[in-house]
């Protein structure tokens, strides 16, 4: 079929044809944009969601940029007033809804009997006397000290809250411009999910403009290394092109946008789609050696011949690995496996129909020095001693793989998923930083709020406000609580004195509370409650800080809250940004494990079908079970946690690294049905087609090393861990999967 479509003229709609459909792609792109929003990486119907979307539609939605200044001593003449005008500076701007710091907060005090609501900083210090009194003033303030000025006084922290209908990067701008020209040369951080999404936006699309365009660079390089001639290059590159701009292309046009991972969308593709059209032009190659007499349309159609099925099938396979993605929770995930398989496909395609019409016009080329007698390349001495390992010291190599094997199972038990989005940068960006300085001064950068409903002046209801922030507050990682009860009680402290029953306590009875609320009222602003209970006094929350590293330290905060809940009569539910992140943390683990089995039940049945052996189809998968098992082994062993990013990469890597394996059975099946013995074999195919597994192995490699230069932390480590996977598929493929053959070569050598 394939040999027929390339004569005349189908040859040219073969060639024509894919351009026409790469133009048309690219249009969509132009509508093409980024979501640097994590928490609709969730599906819409997620239960933390949905809480969330309900507190914000009482308290308003929470989604200010934190601001840390920095200072030897925050409580300085000029640093508090450089503070004061960056303030007034952003309240002015209608960019902002409200900015928090120590000039907006309040001192509630007593003074003769009188509850008086004063500014935190009414003046600020003209000489030592008055900085130490503002000092003691400040550290009598629970309203202020620890969560608004750091207790060794060296930070003060600034919350700012952004008018709906600004992007981020005007917000971001903004913030920056305002503090740069007021705040000047001293050292100052950002905060908040918003300058996150920001960063990521601007690091993704820089990585688009730059890594893409990288990554073919070095592609079309080592492809003219490897093959040393242009066809070498052109052929396996046109397909990569066209078949990477039908995949970015697919994502506006199926109404996705671009998330974080997008950028391994061409990254993957580029690296990927080349695997099939490398093995054709090898083929063509040896051939080309083999038969010095035969023209080009005899070479491209025994190369078709030869290739087209363990091709068909190489990619076949690689779309059911990348297919497993589609059962992610993760819809990034979802998403990338849609596109990429759709990509896949069509590499396949053209490499099967275009790449060879294209060939087959092209005049015969030089003999590739590769296949030349006594002229061996790197990689071809590379393969030899590959082949004299296998064959000569099989038992040696299944034990030292058995060996790493075991280690790396015991790595798999020290496996964490990251619960801290901020990891997605690098340690010494900002927001790393200002993270660390707010765990260590503020309290922690986990939020939670937990809604009460009845009649909130009802001292049960403010009795059970209390009895959580208590019951909270006795946790190490807990860093504040503040609710109306806390309020309360600063009143009760400022009306009674410290020997009075009532100080420091809940009021017994609803018109007392109600009293205290309207003294409060009387010198301070009813507003000041908003973030707490809502205008009828039906619904309150209580606002949690924390610390949190891992997730067994989130669910320690988030068990307590749940059985405090589930016992309380007021208490509702719990909700926060915070406990959004960690339900994307359970569902990259739970994507990771519905995705990793699909994929590999798939391969499989396709190896089984492919060679008509459930025990081939088996053993086929090995080196996928081994290099999965090292690969989390490694990132238990390192600490590297498992994130959105290397979620995706069992899939990738079954899907990639199975094709290494189905080159192999196939020419080692071929050579042995042809009369050679195991041993023969496996010189012949390692020395032959693993030239062409070598080159397409390494070609992926170096098109995923370009995401080293990603300004997003994630990426380099996919990088580094799909790299890592990828070797070792090769190594499993070229040495152990032969060792295994040369030891029981019935597995191949006869039917089952």
């Amino acid at each position: 079929m394939i040999n027929k479509l390339l004569n005349k003229p189908y040859r040219y709609f073969l060639i024509v044809i894919p351009v026409l459909l790469f133009v048309g792609f690219l249009i969509p792109l132009r509508n093409a944009k980024i979501n640097p929003d994590l928490t609709r990486y969730l599906p819409q119907d997620t239960e933390s969601k949905l809480n969330l979307e309900k507190i914000e539609e009482t308290f308003g939605h929470n989604d200010p940029i934190i601001i840390i200044f920095e200072s030897d001593d925050i409580l300085n003449k000029s640093s508090l007033e450089k503070i004061s005008a960056i303030q007034d500076s952003l309240t002015d701007s209608p960019v902002f809804s409200d900015v928090i710091s120590i000039f907006a907060t309040k001192n509630i005090r007593g003074d003769e009997g009188f509850m008086l609501v004063d500014p935190a900083i009414k003046s600020i210090p003209e000489n030592d006397k008055e900085k130490e009194e503002l000092r003691q003033e400040i550290k009598n303030n629970p309203l202020a000290y620890k969560l608004l000025i750091s207790e060794d006084f060296r930070y003060a922290v600034m919350i700012i809250n952004p008018e709906k209908g600004h992007s981020d990067s005007e917000i971001v701008s903004k913030t920056k411009e305002t503090i740069n020209k007021i705040w000047g040369s001293e050292k100052y951080y950002m905060s908040g999910m918003l300058y996150l999404r920001e960063e990521i936006q601007q690091k993704a699309m820089r990585d688009l403009m730059i890594l893409m365009p990288l990554a073919l660079l070095v592609m079309i390089l080592f492809l003219y290394f490897s093959f040393r001639e242009k066809r070498g290059v052109v052929l396996p590159m046109l397909v990569v092109i066209i078949s990477t701009g039908v995949s970015m292309g697919l994502m506006p046009l199926l109404g996705y946008e671009f998330s974080i991972i997008a950028v391994l969308v061409p990254i993957l593709m580029i690296s990927v789609a080349n695997n099939y059209g490398v093995h054709i032009v090898s083929k063509y190659q040896e051939l080309n050696a083999a038969n010095p007499n035969d023209n080009m349309d005899a070479l491209v159609t025994k190369s078709m011949k030869s290739v087209a099925n363990p091709v068909l099938l190489t990619g076949l396979t690689t779309i059911a690995g990348v297919l497993g993605l589609i059962v992610h929770i993760m819809l990034p995930a979802k998403q990338t496996g849609i596109v990429c398989s759709i990509g896949i496909a069509l590499a396949l395609i053209l490499s099967l129909y275009f790449l060879p019409a294209i060939l087959i016009g092209m005049k015969k080329g030089k003999i590739n020095k590769s296949f030349k007698e006594n002229a061996k390349t790197f990689i071809d001495k590379l393969l030899v001693k590959a082949a004299h390992i296998s064959v000569n010291k099989p038992k040696n190599v299944i034990i030292i793989f058995s060996l790493i094997f075991a280690i790396s199972v015991i790595g798999i038990f020290r496996l964490n998923v990251s619960i801290n989005n901020e990891k997605m940068m690098s340690k010494s960006h900002d927001i790393r930083k200002s993270t660390k300085i707010i765990n260590e001064h503020f309290g922690g950068t986990k939020y939670i709020s937990v809604l009460f409903e009845g009649d909130i002046k009802d001292p049960a209801v403010i009795s059970e406000m209390d009895e959580l922030e208590q019951l909270l507050k006795s946790k190490k990682q807990t860093g504040s609580v503040n609710s109306l009860s806390s309020i309360i009680k600063i009143m009760s402290k400022a009306l009674n004195d410290v020997d009075d029953v009532a100080y420091n306590k809940i009021p017994d009875s609803r018109e007392a509370i109600a009293q205290y609320i309207e003294f409060y009222n009387m010198s301070g602003d009813p507003e000041d409650f908003e973030k707490f209970v809502d205008f009828n006094y039906t619904q309150a929350v209580v606002s949690v800080q924390f610390r949190a590293e891992n997730i067994k330290e989130f669910n320690s905060i988030i068990l307590e809250i749940q059985q405090f809940c589930d016992k309380s009569e007021y208490a509702k539910y719990q909700a926060g940004i915070s406990i959004v992140e960690k339900d994307m943390a359970m569902s990259i683990i739970n994507g990771q494990i519905y995705s990793l089995a699909l994929a590999m039940i798939t391969i499989i049945i396709l190896l089984w079908i492919i060679f008509k052996s459930f025990r081939t189809g088996l053993l086929g998968t090995v080196p996928l079970i081994f290099t999965i098992t090292c690969n989390f082994g490694l990132m238990g062993w390192a600490g590297i946690e498992l994130d959105i990013a290397t979620s995706l990469l069992s899939s990738i890597a079954i899907g990639i690294g199975v094709d290494y394996t189905i080159h192999l059975f196939w020419r080692i099946k071929s050579e042995i049905e042809n009369g050679k013995n195991i041993t023969e074999a496996i010189n012949i195919c390692l020395t032959t087609t693993g030239r062409g597994i070598a080159i397409n192995a390494i070609s992926v490699i170096l098109g995923f090393s370009v995401l080293f230069l990603s300004g997003i932390l994630i990426l380099k480590t996919f990088a580094f861990l799909i790299i890592f996977s990828l070797l070792l598929c090769l190594i499993c493929a070229l040495v152990l999967v032969p060792s295994i053959l040369k030891i029981y070569p019935n597995i191949i050598a006869k039917k089952n």
